[in-house]
């Protein structure tokens, strides 16, 4: 049964399947933060959520073994977990309380005045860039975020103001609730940075999506914001479908403007030089100007995000320079959709104009392995010298792939003199190809 956790401020035995994900890592820590006596299992456990938990005293069970399951008063399931698994199996068969992550999330911070951060792309940095923002002006801002920033020491926090920074994703929320996640947060500022189609192994097509964001925007109150950029044909796609809390355009006069061409953010009369942020990529620069006009709905000129900004130090794995020597560059980046990989493409090429990059990009999420992009895929990075794709799906869609991470690191070993720029771009543990290849660099 789906236990109601109303009663949360009572201090409990949870037991949380999948902890060792961003998302149910991160509220382990907050249940933690509560009070609660907070176990968790995962098929394997791994830095830097491993670490984080280690350091809170939570007691890590590897496997879902039927045997290995501790007795507890609620079970909270990832959505990475299905029928079939044997501590679903066993909680399902003796009626015990469970609930998903996402429902639990949903009701912790039901009386904070909640900023969710929504869209295809986007949503960590822009999270962490209003984190932030808030934290420069001594405000203790809880968050769940799902990455790694310097600027925090965890990934998640309740804090103890009353603002809650939440990256809301679009993703299922259980087995047993096929509901976006962001459906359960009721954000009092919804953010939708972009809508694309992603996400092919839970939804047909973008009409799927955009139904989904629908609800989400009809659990925003009357006094609440959307903010959204006007550029999005598929966002402006969703607003007409029904919305009835204020509606935030960035770039209209009557709030926020971007110009890349005078290389300054607007606001009123003031205007801030774009090139003092510590930020690369205009994307980037666009979840900043986003992050800028959120705070300031909720009390904070842009004066004084902008001055916080300067001082960002960013997200792990966004553009993440993680080996440097006197010849070469190694860059990890979390791109892994074609508009993603374009992005981080362009942020590379106009940064290091006069360098010869080399792009690694690993087909690793469902809708890249399987083929959904097509050729759009392959063209979002043709502005590098040369590209390395690797798939390990068992579904090679090109000849030009590499189906095995040996293979593409005998064929660097050949290549790597003629490039000084290596641009690594993978969702998944992207340490099994950075790692070899600065052992690589080391060696020559």
């Amino acid at each position: 049964m789906v236990t109601n956790v109303t009663d949360k401020y009572l201090k409990m035995k949870i037991h949380i399947l999948g902890i060792c994900g961003t998302f149910m890592g991160g509220l382990a820590q907050i249940l933690v933060e509560k009070g609660h006596n907070v176990s968790g299992s995962d098929k394997q456990f791994y830095p830097p959520m491993s670490d984080q938990l280690d350091s809170l005293g939570v007691e890590m069970i590897e496997g879902y073994e039927e045997s290995a399951l501790p007795a507890a008063d609620l079970y909270v399931i990832g959505n990475a977990l299905s029928r079939g698994n044997p501590s679903v199996e066993y909680i399902l068969s003796h009626k015990l309380g469970y609930t998903s992550g996402p429902k639990m999330l949903g009701e912790i911070i039901q009386d904070k005045t909640v900023i969710a951060v929504s869209g295809t792309h986007g949503k960590t940095s822009t999270s962490f860039l209003i984190c932030e923002i808030f934290q420069a002006q001594g405000i203790d801002v809880g968050f769940l975020v799902g990455g790694v920033s310097d600027s925090f020491k965890n990934s998640a926090r309740l804090g103890t103001s009353n603002f809650f920074v939440i990256e809301a994703d679009e993703y299922d929320s259980a087995f047993f609730d096929k509901r976006s996640k962001f459906i359960h947060y009721h954000p009092d500022t919804f953010i939708i940075n972009n809508i694309e189609f992603d996400h092919a192994d839970i939804f047909e097509d973008l009409s799927d999506i955009l139904k989904q964001f629908h609800h989400a925007v009809r659990t925003v109150p009357q006094n609440g914001h959307i903010l959204y950029h006007g550029n999005d044909e598929n966002v402006i796609e969703l607003v007409a479908m029904g919305c009835w809390s204020n509606l935030h355009q960035i770039g209209k006069k009557e709030n926020i403007q971007l110009s890349i061409e005078e290389g300054v953010i607007k606001f009123e009369s003031e205007k801030f030089n774009i090139h003092e942020l510590p930020i690369h990529g205009n994307h980037n620069i666009n979840n900043a100007v986003i992050a800028i006009y959120a705070a300031f709905l909720h009390g904070i000129h842009p004066r004084e995000s902008f001055e916080a900004l300067k001082k960002s130090k960013g997200v792990k794995r966004r553009f993440e320079i993680v080996f440097q020597d006197n010849n070469k560059l190694v860059i990890d980046d979390f791109a892994h959709h074609p508009t993603a990989i374009l992005n981080t493409v362009q942020a590379a090429t106009s940064h290091f104009a006069s360098k010869r990059i080399l792009g690694i990009i690993e087909l690793a999420s469902n809708t890249m392995s399987r083929g959904y992009h097509g050729q759009k895929l392959y063209e979002s990075a043709s502005e590098l010298k040369k590209v390395y794709w690797l798939n390990l799906s068992g579904r090679k869609n090109q000849e030009f792939e590499y189906d095995s991470l040996k293979s593409l690191l005998k064929d660097l070993k050949e290549e790597i003199d003629n490039f000084d720029v290596i641009l690594i771009m993978s969702n998944k543990d992207s340490k099994k190809i950075s790692e070899p290849i600065i052992d690589l660099i080391k060696s020559k």
